[in-house]
Parts: structure tokens; C-alpha cells; sequence
């Protein structure tokens, strides 16, 4: 029996699984086609026009007909997505793999189903003493420099949305996906279309991931940094973790996060061959949780039919572009600081996005002439010059200030409306006071002409808060297309933190493909 995958089902905004496995029926049924076992490969909703909104699905089913029947374009062969067999390597080779999050995550765990003698060491705190740390830091302000929102068991990722949508196209995706739901992820990531988990339920995966890569003979230790590399004729032979401790290995799998600025900094002292990258820096603004939905969805808003609205707007303005980044519907603004003295945000929401606000980041891209130097941790400086500004600016404090004042280049003196979630006090300041002039002047572009698109959303209260200048890693480190150094063999830098991913799904899939490789080189071996 072979599977076919029936696509652009679309349904009305009120229906059951049952009505969409019907259709999808009659769908085959009209060309002949006798199927079974459908379940939902995947589901998104199209809300363009609030006339016509609707749900769009992909049913897979199985069916004998697809020999002797031509096919029309809506209905196609399904290929299943990959699988990787466990087995024990007939080789001795050992991995070190730096950073818990989904790129050394996954790296991990596909090396230990491939049999090699996997080693993890994260310098944050396993996920459950983690939480305890972000709670503790949030209420008092009292930073664990080592463990926080960036540091600690599943990476930055674990503090945020959860969001698993990706522009990549990798037939890996599938199989990010299935090792999440098996470890406690809702199976709709399965199928749609912006698939997320949230910080409450990932929190749960990744221990459970973690605790199979065990099982699989690997071993995982926190609060454990890699502070230095030991290289003997370009190659690296072993590590040293938290200042002393040595351990030898054949590999290093290096996915440290955007935000170990320390260990990039030892990086360049070791002459490890790494470049200037653009990022995207500005500020979180915030609206209620009902005016998006109204801005989105019209009158069927309020009926408990549709999943919390998002929103996607980009403006490109006279010299740079500004967009949303990281919406988080029915989410929180939190103080993702990972040094003391600076501060930066981020914004989570949990799987269920049913708090009061929505909030998004809006970022300007930001260039490698932008720096103010020429060395590759140049665009950390810059990232680390705004932080400390805006903790100066607003005393430690979260810096807010109202969309329409900023706009009108004012102190907001009251809230009108929409209270900041953000996770501490704050402070009314100009933050323009803590972003360069060209992120202040093409932010002003934008909340204009976004007002123009959603309207309302520079004004009705949205509040602005700052800094945001984490999105993504400010450097590459370079590699081949073995996705080893350029210039240390042995060692495979990999995810967000070195440059080669945005996200949770597209660090994943790049910590897979160095596993792959690195399982390849060993039987080549």
C-alpha cells in the first residue's frame, strides 16, 4: 500500500477532523481513488481576508489506485521523512559537544543513536534549577551571569515562543518534529503550518531528550564551561572546562548560543578564523491580545474559533528595512539579560498564548560598517554598547515608552490602556537615548507606515520597550563544507551561535547535518 498526500483542503473556521477526513475522501473518490488512514499532515489558516477567512489542510492517506490512476495536481505520492537507525559504531571516536541548546541538542542525540562516545557540557544549569534561576532573577533582580534567559539546559530557545517554523526546506524538519512530540510536545507541531510548543511544554522535551541521549550511553553535565581548546598541529585534541579540567576528545561540536560573548572572545585569541555578520537590533512593542485579534480577524475575533493572531509587517525604508521579529502572541516581554550592567529583552509565550498581550520585536538590520572597528567581535561591542545604555537609562529597569510618543520624539508620562508585561519594573524613558540614530529614525518609518497597515498599532496605548539586540549572532565562525573550521580541524561550529542558524528548527537541522557528517567521516575512516 502506497500513500498519497491530498492538499489545499480549505474549510470553514468552525469544523472537526472527522469533516476534514470526509473531504479529503470525496476529494479522491472523484478520480476514482479508494483511500484509508488519513490522518492531517498540514494545517494553516488563512485570514487575508477577513470575508473569507478559512483553514487550508494536507491529508495523507493510503490507498492501492495509484498505480493505474493519473493523478490530479492536488493530490500526490507521500515520501515518508527520515529516520535514523540506532546501532553501536564500530569506532572508538569521542565527541565533545558544547551548548545544550537545539543545535548541540540534536547533534547529540543523533550521534548517540549512531553509537559514538558523546559527551555534553552546558556552563547553565539543568532545565529545572534553570527555571528556579530566571524566576529568581525576574522578582529580584538577582543575575546568575552563568545560568539565565540565554544560559542553561535547551538554550536561548527555551525562554521564548517555541516557534518551529523555518524558511530552511529541510527534509530534516520532519524529523526535529517527531523527536519533539515524542518527548512531550503537542503532535499539532506535527502538521502546522507555524508550528510552536511554547516555554511551558519545552522546558518538559528537552529534559526528555536529554535523559535519551543517556540512555543511549551518552553523558550530559551542567554548569560546565568550555573555557579553552588544546590544539596540537592545527587539530583539536581536547578541551579544558571551567578553568582547569581537561578532557581529550576527537571532535568538538561547538554550539555555544549568540550570546557567549566570553567563549567567542577566547575563539579569536586561539585564531580560529571568524567574520563580521549583519544582524537586526531595536526594541518589543506590545498591543492587547483582543486588538490584534480584531485588527486580524474582524468580527470573528471574539467567537473562541481561531488561534490568537500573529502578524508579519516589514517596511523598507529609505536606507534600511525594519520588521517584525519573533511575534509572540498572547506573550510576555522578559528581561533576557546575561550580563551584569547591560540589558537587553526578548519576548516568550507559552503553548496556550493567553496572556493579555501580544508582543513582537521590530528590528532594523543592522551592517558590519555599522561597527566601530574591524575585528570579527566588533558587532558584539556594538550589541554590548546599547545594552549597557539602557540599563544606564533606565536604572537596571525595563526602558519603556509609548509607540506614539516615540514617534513624536517625547517621555510618555502614563500608560494608556496596554500595561507592559515585561518581567520587572520599568521606567519611562526616550529610547532613542539608548539606539543608534539610524535604528531610532528608521523605527519612527516604520510604526508609521505599520499604523497605515494595522491600524491603531502606533497608537491606542502599544507600548515600546528596550533593547533588543539578540536576534541573532553578529559573527560567523567560519567553516568548510565538512562544516569544519576553517582553521582547526576537529572542531565544527554550528547553530545560531556560530552564525549558521535563526531559530530553533533551523539550529536543529544544522546540528543534524553536522552529526551526519561526522558519523560519515567516521566510516570513511
Amino acid at each position: 500500500m502506497k500513500k498519497i498526500v491530498i492538499s489545499g483542503i480549505k474549510m470553514p473556521p468552525l469544523h472537526s477532523e472527522e469533516d476534514v477526513f470526509a473531504k479529503a475522501k470525496s476529494i479522491a473518490a472523484k478520480y476514482g481513488i479508494k483511500a484509508e488512514s488519513p490522518y492531517i499532515y498540514k494545517k494553516s489558516l488563512d485570514a487575508r481576508r477577513k470575508k473569507d477567512i478559512h483553514f487550508v489542510y494536507s491529508v495523507v492517506m493510503c490507498t492501492r489506485d495509484t498505480e493505474s490512476k493519473t493523478m490530479p495536481p492536488e493530490i500526490k505520492p507521500f515520501d515518508e521523512n527520515i529516520v535514523f537507525e540506532s546501532g553501536k559504531s564500530q569506532s572508538a571516536k569521542k565527541v565533545l559537544v558544547v551548548g545544550s541548546g537545539p543545535c548541540g541538542l540534536f547533534a547529540a542525540y543523533v550521534l548517540s543513536k549512531g553509537g559514538l562516545d558523546v559527551i555534553v557540557v552546558e556552563r547553565g544549569s539543568s532545565v529545572d534549577e534553570r527555571c528556579k534561576k530566571v524566576k529568581r532573577f525576574w522578582e529580584t533582580g538577582l543575575l546568575d551571569t552563568e545560568c539565565n534567559i540565554q544560559f542553561g539546559e535547551g538554550g536561548a530557545g527555551t525562554f521564548s515562543d517555541g516557534k518551529l517554523n523555518t524558511r530552511i526546506g529541510s527534509p530534516l524538519q520532519g524529523f526535529v518534529l517527531k523527536t519533539f512530540v515524542e518527548n512531550g510536545a503537542p503532535k499539532e507541531i506535527l502538521y502546522d503550518a507555524k508550528p510552536h510548543i511554547g516555554t511551558d511544554l519545552l522546558s518538559g522535551c528537552v529534559k526528555n531528550i536529554r535523559e535519551k541521549i543517556k540512555a543511549n550511553g551518552g553523558q550530559v553535565f551542567f554548569d560546565t564551561c568550555l573555557t579553552d581548546i588544546d590544539v596540537k598541529d592545527g587539530k583539536v585534541i581536547g578541551a579544558i572546562l571551567n578553568g582547569s579540567a581537561y578532557i581529550d576528545c576527537d571532535a568538538i561540536i561547538l554550539a555555544p548560543g549568540h550570546s557567549s560573548r566570553d567563549t567567542y572572545k577566547m575563539l579569536e585569541s586561539r585564531g580560529v578564523i571568524m567574520e563580521q555578520k549583519p544582524f537586526a537590533a531595536g526594541v518589543r512593542i506590545e498591543h492587547s491580545r483582543e486588538f490584534i485579534n480584531e485588527m486580524q480577524y474582524g468580527n470573528l475575533a471574539h467567537r473562541n474559533i481561531l488561534p490568537t493572531a500573529d502578524y508579519r509587517l516589514t517596511h523598507n525604508g529609505v536606507d534600511r528595512s525594519v520588521y517584525s521579529f519573533c511575534m509572540c502572541p498572547g506573550g510576555t516581554v522578559v528581561n533576557a539579560s546575561s550580563e551584569d550592567g547591560y540589558l537587553c529583552v526578548n519576548g516568550m509565550s507559552e503553548n496556550a498564548r493567553m496572556a493579555d498581550n501580544s508582543n513582537s520585536a521590530l528590528v532594523v538590520t543592522v551592517r558590519p560598517e555599522d561597527f566601530e572597528e574591524n575585528s570579527p567581535l566588533a558587532g558584539v561591542e556594538f550589541q554590548r554598547k546599547y545594552e549597557k545604555a539602557a540599563y544606564s537609562l533606565a536604572a537596571g529597569r525595563g526602558p519603556v515608552q509609548l509607540a506614539r510618543d516615540f514617534v513624536k520624539n517625547r517621555v510618555s508620562d502614563a500608560f494608556d490602556g496596554v500595561k507592559p508585561s515585561f518581567t520587572g519594573q520599568t521606567e519611562f524613558v526616550d529610547l532613542r537615548e539608548c539606539l543608534p540614530e539610524f535604528i531610532s529614525n528608521t523605527l519612527e518609518e516604520g510604526l508609521l507606515t505599520f499604523d497605515k497597515k494595522i491600524k491603531g498599532f502606533s497608537s491606542y496605548g502599544a507600548v515600546l520597550t528596550g533593547v533588543e539586540m539578540r536576534t541573532s549572532a553578529p559573527l560567523r565562525i567560519k567553516r568548510n563544507e565538512n562544516f569544519e573550521s576553517l582553521s582547526h580541524k576537529g572542531l565544527f561550529p554550528g547553530g545560531e551561535g556560530a552564525g549558521y542558524a535563526g531559530g530553533i528548527m533551523s539550529a536543529a537541522v544544522d546540528g543534524i547535518r553536522i552529526a551526519e557528517r561526522i558519523l560519515e567521516m567516521t566510516k570513511e575512516n
